[in-house]
Protein backbone atom coordinates (compact mmCIF):
# COMPACT_ATOMS: atom_id res chain seq x y z
CA UNK A 1 0.00 0.00 0.00
CA UNK A 2 1.35 3.41 -0.95
CA UNK A 3 1.53 5.87 1.98
CA UNK A 4 -0.41 9.11 1.49
CA UNK A 5 1.67 12.00 0.15
CA UNK A 6 0.79 15.69 -0.04
CA UNK A 7 -0.33 16.25 -3.66
CA UNK A 8 1.61 18.59 -5.94
CA UNK A 9 -0.22 19.79 -9.04
CA UNK A 10 1.62 19.83 -12.34
CA UNK A 11 2.33 23.03 -14.23
CA UNK A 12 0.15 23.02 -17.34
CA UNK A 13 2.67 23.65 -20.12
CA UNK A 14 5.92 22.06 -21.28
CA UNK A 15 8.47 24.87 -21.69
CA UNK A 16 10.33 24.70 -25.03
CA UNK A 17 13.60 25.72 -23.36
CA UNK A 18 15.18 25.99 -19.90
CA UNK A 19 18.60 26.02 -18.29
CA UNK A 20 18.47 22.77 -16.31
CA UNK A 21 16.16 19.76 -16.56
CA UNK A 22 15.95 17.59 -13.44
CA UNK A 23 14.70 14.04 -13.93
CA UNK A 24 12.95 12.74 -10.80
CA UNK A 25 10.73 14.33 -8.18
CA UNK A 26 12.07 12.70 -5.03
CA UNK A 27 13.82 14.50 -2.19
CA UNK A 28 17.09 14.81 -4.16
CA UNK A 29 15.48 16.15 -7.32
CA UNK A 30 13.27 18.72 -5.61
CA UNK A 31 16.11 19.90 -3.36
CA UNK A 32 18.35 20.41 -6.39
CA UNK A 33 15.53 22.32 -8.10
CA UNK A 34 15.04 24.57 -5.07
CA UNK A 35 18.70 25.54 -4.67
CA UNK A 36 19.12 26.21 -8.38
CA UNK A 37 15.90 28.21 -8.61
CA UNK A 38 16.84 30.29 -5.57
CA UNK A 39 19.97 31.38 -7.48
CA UNK A 40 17.93 32.46 -10.48
CA UNK A 41 18.57 29.47 -12.75
CA UNK A 42 15.79 28.37 -15.09
CA UNK A 43 14.74 24.89 -13.97
CA UNK A 44 12.23 22.30 -15.17
CA UNK A 45 11.66 19.23 -13.00
CA UNK A 46 10.10 16.22 -14.73
CA UNK A 47 8.56 13.46 -12.63
CA UNK A 48 7.06 10.40 -14.34
CA UNK A 49 4.54 9.87 -11.54
CA UNK A 50 3.94 12.09 -8.52
CA UNK A 51 6.27 14.15 -6.35
CA UNK A 52 7.72 12.05 -3.54
CA UNK A 53 5.73 9.02 -4.66
CA UNK A 54 8.44 6.40 -4.27
CA UNK A 55 11.17 5.97 -1.65
CA UNK A 56 11.15 9.64 -0.63
CA UNK A 57 7.78 9.07 1.06
CA UNK A 58 8.41 5.46 2.16
CA UNK A 59 11.53 5.84 4.31
CA UNK A 60 11.82 6.07 8.10
CA UNK A 61 12.07 9.87 8.21
CA UNK A 62 15.41 9.94 10.04
CA UNK A 63 17.73 12.94 9.47
CA UNK A 64 21.03 11.87 11.01
CA UNK A 65 24.76 12.31 11.07
CA UNK A 66 25.26 9.46 13.53
CA UNK A 67 26.51 6.22 12.02
CA UNK A 68 27.05 7.61 8.53
CA UNK A 69 29.87 6.44 6.35
CA UNK A 70 32.67 8.91 7.03
CA UNK A 71 32.56 10.10 3.43
CA UNK A 72 28.96 11.21 4.04
CA UNK A 73 29.41 12.99 7.37
CA UNK A 74 30.15 16.49 5.97
CA UNK A 75 27.13 16.15 3.66
CA UNK A 76 24.95 14.93 6.54
CA UNK A 77 26.02 17.87 8.72
CA UNK A 78 25.20 20.34 5.95
CA UNK A 79 21.84 18.63 5.49
CA UNK A 80 20.98 19.02 9.16
CA UNK A 81 21.83 22.71 8.92
CA UNK A 82 19.47 23.03 5.96
CA UNK A 83 16.74 20.90 7.58
CA UNK A 84 16.70 23.22 10.59
CA UNK A 85 15.62 26.11 8.38
CA UNK A 86 13.50 24.14 5.90
CA UNK A 87 10.08 25.05 7.31
CA UNK A 88 10.97 28.73 7.12
CA UNK A 89 12.67 28.37 3.75
CA UNK A 90 9.68 26.65 2.14
CA UNK A 91 6.94 28.39 4.12
CA UNK A 92 5.47 24.93 4.74
CA UNK A 93 5.51 22.18 7.35
CA UNK A 94 8.10 19.53 6.55
CA UNK A 95 7.79 17.91 9.96
CA UNK A 96 11.42 18.56 10.88
CA UNK A 97 12.16 18.37 14.60
CA UNK A 98 15.33 17.60 16.58
CA UNK A 99 14.54 15.17 19.40
CA UNK A 100 17.89 13.40 18.94
CA UNK A 101 18.56 9.82 17.89
CA UNK A 102 19.90 6.93 19.96
CA UNK A 103 21.29 3.57 18.87
CA UNK A 104 20.80 1.01 21.65
CA UNK A 105 23.49 -1.66 21.96
CA UNK A 106 22.36 -5.07 23.16
CA UNK A 107 25.86 -6.58 23.05
CA UNK A 108 29.41 -5.43 23.71
CA UNK A 109 30.22 -6.22 20.08
CA UNK A 110 27.67 -3.65 18.92
CA UNK A 111 29.02 -1.13 21.43
CA UNK A 112 32.57 -1.67 20.17
CA UNK A 113 31.47 -1.05 16.58
CA UNK A 114 29.85 2.26 17.53
CA UNK A 115 32.89 3.23 19.63
CA UNK A 116 35.06 2.64 16.57
CA UNK A 117 32.77 4.82 14.44
CA UNK A 118 32.83 7.57 17.06
CA UNK A 119 36.63 7.52 17.27
CA UNK A 120 36.84 8.31 13.55
CA UNK A 121 33.89 10.73 13.51
CA UNK A 122 35.29 13.02 16.21
CA UNK A 123 37.43 14.80 13.61
CA UNK A 124 34.18 16.28 12.28
CA UNK A 125 33.23 17.59 15.76
CA UNK A 126 30.00 15.61 15.87
CA UNK A 127 28.08 15.81 19.14
CA UNK A 128 27.56 12.03 19.36
CA UNK A 129 28.60 10.33 22.59
CA UNK A 130 28.53 6.85 24.06
CA UNK A 131 26.35 6.35 27.14
CA UNK A 132 26.77 3.64 29.74
CA UNK A 133 25.05 2.62 32.94
CA UNK A 134 22.46 4.98 34.42
CA UNK A 135 22.97 7.54 31.63
CA UNK A 136 21.17 5.23 29.18
CA UNK A 137 17.84 5.69 30.98
CA UNK A 138 17.64 9.31 29.83
CA UNK A 139 17.52 8.22 26.16
CA UNK A 140 15.67 4.92 26.67
CA UNK A 141 12.73 5.78 28.92
CA UNK A 142 10.62 2.75 29.80
CA UNK A 143 13.00 0.20 28.28
CA UNK A 144 12.59 -3.37 29.53
CA UNK A 145 15.89 -4.55 28.09
CA UNK A 146 19.13 -3.73 29.86
CA UNK A 147 21.15 -2.17 27.06
CA UNK A 148 24.91 -2.34 27.56
CA UNK A 149 25.45 1.06 25.89
CA UNK A 150 23.81 3.67 23.68
CA UNK A 151 25.24 5.99 21.05
CA UNK A 152 23.35 9.27 21.36
CA UNK A 153 23.37 12.30 19.05
CA UNK A 154 21.24 15.17 20.46
CA UNK A 155 21.40 17.24 17.24
CA UNK A 156 20.04 14.52 14.95
CA UNK A 157 16.47 14.95 13.82
CA UNK A 158 13.49 13.68 11.87
CA UNK A 159 11.05 14.93 9.24
CA UNK A 160 7.85 13.76 7.61
CA UNK A 161 8.47 11.92 4.33
CA UNK A 162 4.89 12.48 3.18
CA UNK A 163 5.30 16.26 3.47
CA UNK A 164 8.93 17.14 2.88
CA UNK A 165 9.45 16.57 -0.86
CA UNK A 166 6.10 18.20 -1.79
CA UNK A 167 6.91 21.23 0.40
CA UNK A 168 10.34 21.64 -1.20
CA UNK A 169 8.87 21.22 -4.71
CA UNK A 170 6.31 23.96 -4.07
CA UNK A 171 9.05 26.23 -2.75
CA UNK A 172 11.10 25.61 -5.90
CA UNK A 173 8.06 26.56 -7.98
CA UNK A 174 7.62 29.73 -5.94
CA UNK A 175 11.17 30.66 -6.99
CA UNK A 176 10.38 30.13 -10.67
CA UNK A 177 10.94 26.41 -11.28
CA UNK A 178 8.49 24.51 -13.48
CA UNK A 179 7.21 21.28 -11.91
CA UNK A 180 5.83 18.66 -14.30
CA UNK A 181 4.24 15.48 -12.94
CA UNK A 182 3.08 12.54 -15.04
CA UNK A 183 5.82 13.52 -17.49
CA UNK A 184 8.52 10.89 -18.07
CA UNK A 185 11.82 11.83 -19.68
CA UNK A 186 12.65 9.27 -22.35
CA UNK A 187 16.18 10.28 -23.27
CA UNK A 188 18.86 12.96 -23.25
CA UNK A 189 19.34 14.77 -26.55
CA UNK A 190 23.03 15.20 -27.42
CA UNK A 191 24.53 17.52 -30.01
CA UNK A 192 28.26 17.50 -30.62
CA UNK A 193 28.65 15.05 -27.74
CA UNK A 194 27.15 17.31 -25.09
CA UNK A 195 23.69 17.88 -23.62
CA UNK A 196 21.37 19.93 -25.79
CA UNK A 197 18.01 18.91 -24.34
CA UNK A 198 15.76 16.07 -23.27
CA UNK A 199 12.92 14.27 -24.98
CA UNK A 200 9.90 13.70 -22.74
CA UNK A 201 6.73 11.79 -23.47
CA UNK A 202 5.12 15.22 -24.04
CA UNK A 203 7.82 16.68 -26.28
CA UNK A 204 11.35 18.08 -26.33
CA UNK A 205 12.83 20.60 -23.91
CA UNK A 206 16.04 22.32 -24.97
CA UNK A 207 18.50 22.81 -22.09
CA UNK A 208 22.17 23.13 -21.20
CA UNK A 209 22.31 20.67 -18.28
CA UNK A 210 20.46 17.56 -17.12
CA UNK A 211 20.42 16.13 -13.58
CA UNK A 212 19.33 12.51 -13.27
CA UNK A 213 17.86 11.99 -9.79
CA UNK A 214 15.84 8.93 -10.73
CA UNK A 215 16.31 6.81 -7.63
CA UNK A 216 15.63 3.14 -8.30
CA UNK A 217 15.16 3.88 -12.04
CA UNK A 218 18.53 5.55 -12.59
CA UNK A 219 20.42 2.46 -13.78
CA UNK A 220 17.80 1.71 -16.44
CA UNK A 221 17.86 5.29 -17.73
CA UNK A 222 21.66 5.34 -17.75
CA UNK A 223 21.83 2.04 -19.61
CA UNK A 224 19.82 3.46 -22.48
CA UNK A 225 22.26 6.39 -22.57
CA UNK A 226 25.26 4.04 -22.74
CA UNK A 227 26.33 4.58 -19.12
CA UNK A 228 26.93 1.47 -17.01
CA UNK A 229 25.85 2.63 -13.56
CA UNK A 230 26.33 -0.07 -10.87
CA UNK A 231 23.14 0.09 -8.85
CA UNK A 232 20.70 -2.47 -7.46
CA UNK A 233 17.38 -2.19 -5.63
CA UNK A 234 16.50 -3.60 -2.21
CA UNK A 235 13.11 -3.69 -0.51
CA UNK A 236 12.42 -2.07 2.84
CA UNK A 237 9.18 -2.72 4.75
CA UNK A 238 7.66 -0.15 7.11
CA UNK A 239 4.46 0.37 9.08
CA UNK A 240 2.89 3.21 11.02
CA UNK A 241 0.78 3.06 14.15
CA UNK A 242 -2.25 4.90 15.34
CA UNK A 243 -1.47 7.82 17.72
CA UNK A 244 -0.13 6.58 21.06
CA UNK A 245 2.00 7.65 24.00
CA UNK A 246 5.65 6.68 23.81
CA UNK A 247 9.23 7.94 23.56
CA UNK A 248 9.83 11.31 21.89
CA UNK A 249 13.39 10.38 20.94
CA UNK A 250 14.02 8.54 17.68
CA UNK A 251 15.62 5.20 18.40
CA UNK A 252 16.93 1.97 17.00
CA UNK A 253 18.94 -1.11 17.80
CA UNK A 254 20.26 -3.99 15.77
CA UNK A 255 16.68 -5.30 15.73
CA UNK A 256 14.24 -2.39 15.45
CA UNK A 257 13.77 1.28 14.57
CA UNK A 258 11.08 3.75 15.62
CA UNK A 259 10.24 7.42 15.07
CA UNK A 260 7.48 9.52 16.60
CA UNK A 261 5.41 11.03 13.81
CA UNK A 262 3.84 14.46 13.59
CA UNK A 263 0.39 12.82 13.81
CA UNK A 264 1.20 11.19 17.16
CA UNK A 265 1.78 7.70 15.80
CA UNK A 266 5.07 5.96 15.08
CA UNK A 267 6.90 4.82 11.99
CA UNK A 268 8.44 1.41 12.79
CA UNK A 269 10.70 -0.98 10.93
CA UNK A 270 12.96 -3.98 11.43
CA UNK A 271 16.67 -3.20 11.22
CA UNK A 272 18.86 -6.30 10.96
CA UNK A 273 17.39 -8.92 8.63
CA UNK A 274 14.81 -6.35 7.55
CA UNK A 275 16.01 -5.81 3.98
CA UNK A 276 14.91 -8.02 1.09
CA UNK A 277 17.29 -8.33 -1.85
CA UNK A 278 15.22 -9.58 -4.77
CA UNK A 279 17.27 -11.58 -7.24
CA UNK A 280 16.94 -9.95 -10.68
CA UNK A 281 18.86 -10.12 -13.96
CA UNK A 282 21.00 -7.20 -12.73
CA UNK A 283 21.97 -9.28 -9.69
CA UNK A 284 23.98 -11.47 -12.06
CA UNK A 285 25.25 -8.63 -14.23
CA UNK A 286 26.61 -6.83 -11.16
CA UNK A 287 27.57 -9.82 -9.04
CA UNK A 288 31.30 -9.08 -8.99
CA UNK A 289 30.67 -5.45 -8.01
CA UNK A 290 28.49 -6.38 -5.03
CA UNK A 291 30.19 -9.52 -3.74
CA UNK A 292 32.27 -7.72 -1.05
CA UNK A 293 29.20 -5.90 0.30
CA UNK A 294 27.07 -9.05 0.23
CA UNK A 295 29.66 -10.97 2.21
CA UNK A 296 29.95 -8.21 4.79
CA UNK A 297 26.19 -7.73 5.21
CA UNK A 298 24.91 -11.24 4.47
CA UNK A 299 23.16 -11.63 7.83
CA UNK A 300 21.21 -8.38 7.30
CA UNK A 301 19.76 -9.41 3.94
CA UNK A 302 16.99 -11.76 2.90
CA UNK A 303 17.52 -12.96 -0.68
CA UNK A 304 14.39 -13.77 -2.65
CA UNK A 305 13.64 -15.07 -6.12
CA UNK A 306 10.16 -14.11 -7.23
CA UNK A 307 8.01 -11.95 -9.46
CA UNK A 308 10.50 -9.06 -9.60
CA UNK A 309 12.94 -11.22 -11.59
CA UNK A 310 10.32 -11.66 -14.33
CA UNK A 311 9.22 -8.01 -14.17
CA UNK A 312 12.75 -6.72 -14.68
CA UNK A 313 13.60 -9.37 -17.25
CA UNK A 314 10.72 -8.02 -19.33
CA UNK A 315 11.71 -4.37 -18.92
CA UNK A 316 12.72 -2.78 -22.20
CA UNK A 317 16.41 -1.86 -21.78
CA UNK A 318 16.92 0.14 -24.97
CA UNK A 319 14.55 2.49 -26.77
CA UNK A 320 14.48 5.45 -29.11
CA UNK A 321 13.06 8.87 -28.16
CA UNK A 322 9.83 8.18 -30.03
CA UNK A 323 9.14 4.94 -28.15
CA UNK A 324 7.28 4.49 -24.86
CA UNK A 325 9.53 3.55 -21.94
CA UNK A 326 9.28 1.49 -18.75
CA UNK A 327 8.92 4.80 -16.88
CA UNK A 328 5.57 5.33 -18.53
CA UNK A 329 4.46 1.75 -17.91
CA UNK A 330 5.16 1.99 -14.15
CA UNK A 331 4.41 5.49 -12.90
CA UNK A 332 4.97 4.67 -9.21
CA UNK A 333 6.91 1.72 -7.79
CA UNK A 334 4.60 0.38 -5.10
CA UNK A 335 5.98 -2.97 -3.89
CA UNK A 336 4.19 -4.97 -1.23
CA UNK A 337 5.88 -4.99 2.19
CA UNK A 338 7.18 -8.24 3.64
CA UNK A 339 4.62 -8.86 6.39
CA UNK A 340 6.75 -11.43 8.22
CA UNK A 341 9.44 -8.76 8.62
CA UNK A 342 6.90 -6.32 10.05
CA UNK A 343 5.63 -8.96 12.48
CA UNK A 344 9.22 -9.44 13.68
CA UNK A 345 9.58 -5.67 14.12
CA UNK A 346 6.47 -5.53 16.30
CA UNK A 347 7.70 -8.40 18.42
CA UNK A 348 11.26 -7.21 19.05
CA UNK A 349 10.22 -3.60 19.69
CA UNK A 350 7.52 -4.57 22.21
CA UNK A 351 10.05 -6.77 23.97
CA UNK A 352 12.48 -3.85 24.29
CA UNK A 353 9.88 -1.14 25.05
CA UNK A 354 6.67 -2.57 26.54
CA UNK A 355 4.75 0.64 25.80
CA UNK A 356 4.58 -0.61 22.19
CA UNK A 357 2.91 -3.88 23.14
CA UNK A 358 -0.54 -2.39 22.58
CA UNK A 359 0.24 -0.51 19.37
CA UNK A 360 -2.36 -0.54 16.63
CA UNK A 361 -1.04 -0.75 13.08
CA UNK A 362 -2.64 1.84 10.80
CA UNK A 363 -1.00 0.83 7.51
CA UNK A 364 2.14 -0.70 6.05
CA UNK A 365 4.07 -0.25 2.84
CA UNK A 366 7.19 -1.26 0.94
CA UNK A 367 9.80 0.87 -0.81
CA UNK A 368 12.66 0.11 -3.19
CA UNK A 369 16.00 1.70 -2.27
CA UNK A 370 18.70 2.41 -4.84
CA UNK A 371 21.97 0.91 -3.59
CA UNK A 372 25.53 1.26 -4.87
CA UNK A 373 28.27 -1.34 -4.27
CA UNK A 374 29.81 0.74 -1.44
CA UNK A 375 26.45 2.13 -0.14
CA UNK A 376 27.62 5.70 -0.84
CA UNK A 377 25.76 7.82 -3.40
CA UNK A 378 26.88 9.05 -6.79
CA UNK A 379 26.71 12.84 -6.96
CA UNK A 380 28.49 14.52 -9.82
CA UNK A 381 29.06 14.89 -13.55
CA UNK A 382 29.39 12.18 -16.16
CA UNK A 383 32.70 13.30 -17.61
CA UNK A 384 32.21 11.90 -21.11
CA UNK A 385 28.84 13.66 -21.54
CA UNK A 386 29.31 17.37 -20.75
CA UNK A 387 26.23 18.81 -19.11
CA UNK A 388 24.95 15.47 -17.72
CA UNK A 389 24.95 14.97 -13.95
CA UNK A 390 23.83 12.08 -11.75
CA UNK A 391 22.55 12.08 -8.15
CA UNK A 392 21.51 8.55 -7.21
CA UNK A 393 22.40 5.42 -5.24
CA UNK A 394 21.69 6.91 -1.82
CA UNK A 395 21.36 3.42 -0.35
CA UNK A 396 18.61 4.26 2.14
CA UNK A 397 20.29 7.50 3.28
CA UNK A 398 18.73 9.84 0.71
CA UNK A 399 15.94 11.40 2.74
CA UNK A 400 18.16 12.55 5.59
CA UNK A 401 20.96 13.90 3.42
CA UNK A 402 18.64 15.05 0.61
CA UNK A 403 18.90 18.81 1.21
CA UNK A 404 22.70 18.67 1.39
CA UNK A 405 22.88 16.50 -1.71
CA UNK A 406 20.61 18.91 -3.55
CA UNK A 407 22.76 21.84 -2.48
CA UNK A 408 25.94 20.05 -3.61
CA UNK A 409 24.41 19.12 -6.96
CA UNK A 410 23.22 22.70 -7.49
CA UNK A 411 26.77 23.91 -6.81
CA UNK A 412 28.23 21.49 -9.36
CA UNK A 413 25.68 22.30 -12.06
CA UNK A 414 26.04 26.05 -11.53
CA UNK A 415 29.84 25.90 -11.39
CA UNK A 416 29.88 27.36 -7.89
CA UNK A 417 32.21 26.36 -5.06
CA UNK A 418 30.95 22.99 -3.74
CA UNK A 419 29.54 23.11 -0.23
CA UNK A 420 31.47 19.88 0.57
CA UNK A 421 34.19 17.98 -1.25
CA UNK A 422 32.43 16.08 -4.08
CA UNK A 423 35.33 13.71 -4.76
CA UNK A 424 34.01 10.79 -2.61
CA UNK A 425 30.81 10.74 -4.69
CA UNK A 426 32.32 10.57 -8.17
CA UNK A 427 30.85 7.98 -10.52
CA UNK A 428 34.26 6.90 -11.78
CA UNK A 429 35.28 5.54 -8.38
CA UNK A 430 33.66 2.35 -9.64
CA UNK A 431 35.78 0.30 -12.05
CA UNK A 432 32.66 -0.57 -14.07
CA UNK A 433 31.83 3.10 -14.59
CA UNK A 434 35.41 3.92 -15.61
Amino acid sequence: MSPPVEPVASDPALPPRTGVVIIGGGIIGVSTALFLAERGHAVVLCEKGRIGGEQSSRNWGWCRTMGRDHREIPLAMESLRLWRGMNERTGRETGFRQPGIAYYCETEKEAAEYEAWLDKAREYQVDSRMLRGADIEAVAPGAALKFVAALHTPSDGKAEPSRAAPAIAEAARAHGATILTGCAVRSVDLQGGRVAGVVTEQGRIACDSVVLAGGAWSRLFCGNAGIDLPQLKVLGSVFRTQPMNGPEITGGSGSFAFRKRLDGGYTIARRSAGIVADITPDSFRLLRDYLPTMRQNYSDLRFRLGRRFIDELLYKRHWTPDQATPFEAVRVLDPAPRQSTLAEARKVLARAFPVFAGMQVAESWGGLMDVTPDAVPVIGPVERIPGFFIATGFSGHGFGIGPGAGRLMADLVAGDKPVVDPAPFRLDRFARAR
